[in-house]
């Protein structure tokens, strides 16, 4: 019990076996950096983890990369032994490959992708979802939950990047960039989610980071939504567990368009759908699913008062988007509008 109530209060941090600390198999954790160069022509992202299976022969540490300039994939797969973490903090190694809040460092090299180099982290905002003993992070009160299927954390909104990376046969400069950084770690993914993120707006300090998913719950479920849409100084909240409703959700092949309420504000977004690649996520048997994923999109969003004649506070288009739209939506959209 000790160890899992340490590990939700360091969502950043490593939560899986350890120690006299086991949770139930399967287990899976991995972190989310997305980089971006200055020119916003070089779009990555890179995703260290590791799986531990029922069957031991599944487990296994791995680097997935995602290349949004090209819409390719590649799935590096490591010995479970090559997954180290600190005992404390977040900073983990996979074979040669270092990560941690601060930078990273890649020393990939194999018959898929060459990927070398490292960068430093610079200048993030402040806590991203603030960690308290009563809401620790992103999650809510939900993270003191030991059954969930999948939990969700995010480490940084919005950060500078310097250094280089080495791609294939060209060097790649990211100083002037920017990054993002978030984790999941459970069982399994959900039967159906969408994801969005973006931190490329007019205003380099304005971030976005939403998503929606059926969470089994109980042997029932329920649409379960975190939305975070950092602005002047503020973040703005909207998660099933602080009350908020969603008002529209409409999922056509070319958009998604996603409305969240609370009583005082109103966040209206609108995710234009580009072509993706296939990366590889969780399930009960193994890391053997695929789901697609773009850097391409571009997500129009609209913050506004609540009411008839509610003021609009923010309104732009964020670039560079993340954005997956997964599994069985039709099924998210009836448990939202039944």
């Amino acid at each position: 019990m000790f160890g899992f109530v340490r590990a939700t209060l360091n969502p950043a941090g490593y939560h899986g076996p350890r120690g006299r600390y086991r949770p139930a198999l399967p287990f899976f954790e991995g972190w989310y950096f997305k980089l971006v160069d200055a020119r916003e022509a070089t779009r990555l992202a890179v995703i260290p983890g590791v799986f531990h299976g029922q069957d031991p022969a599944e487990s296994h540490a791995f680097v997935q990369v995602l290349d949004g300039a090209t819409g390719q994939a590649t799935y590096h797969r490591y010995p479970v032994e090559a997954f180290q973490a600190a005992e404390s903090g977040f900073e983990i190694q996979i074979g040669p490959n270092r990560f941690s809040q601060t930078g990273l460092t890649l020393d990939i090299a194999d018959g898929q992708q060459t990927l070398c180099g490292a960068l430093r982290f610079r200048d993030p905002l402040p806590v991203p979802w603030p960690v308290t003993l009563a809401s620790p992070g992103i999650m809510g009160w939900y993270a003191w939950a030991p059954f969930m299927e999948c939990y969700h954390g995010v480490l940084s909104f919005n950060h500078g990047l310097d250094g280089e990376l080495t791609l294939g046969e060209q060097r790649r400069d990211f100083s002037g960039g920017r990054g993002y950084i978030e984790k999941d770690w459970g069982r399994s993914f959900p039967a159906a989610w969408i994801w969005a993120q973006t931190n490329h707006f007019a205003r380099a300090e304005t971030c976005l980071s939403a998503s929606i998913a059926i969470i089994p719950w109980r042997g029932t479920a329920f649409p379960g939504f975190i939305v975070g849409l950092r602005h002047n100084d503020r973040l703005y909240r909207f998660a099933t567990y602080t009350g908020a409703r969603t008002r529209v959700l409409d999922i056509s092949p070319d958009h998604v368009r996603w409305v969240v309420a609370n009583r005082q504000h109103t966040l209206e977004m609108l995710a234009a759908r580009a072509q993706g690649a296939l990366l590889v996520a969780p399930t009960p048997t193994g890391m053997d699913r695929r789901i697609a994923e773009t850097l391409d999109a571009r997500v129009a969003v609209r913050l506004s008062e609540t009411g008839p004649n509610g003021r609009c506070i923010f309104e732009d288009e964020g670039r560079n988007a993340g954005l997956e739209a997964a599994g069985d939506l039709d099924r998210l959209r009836r448990m939202i509008f039944h």
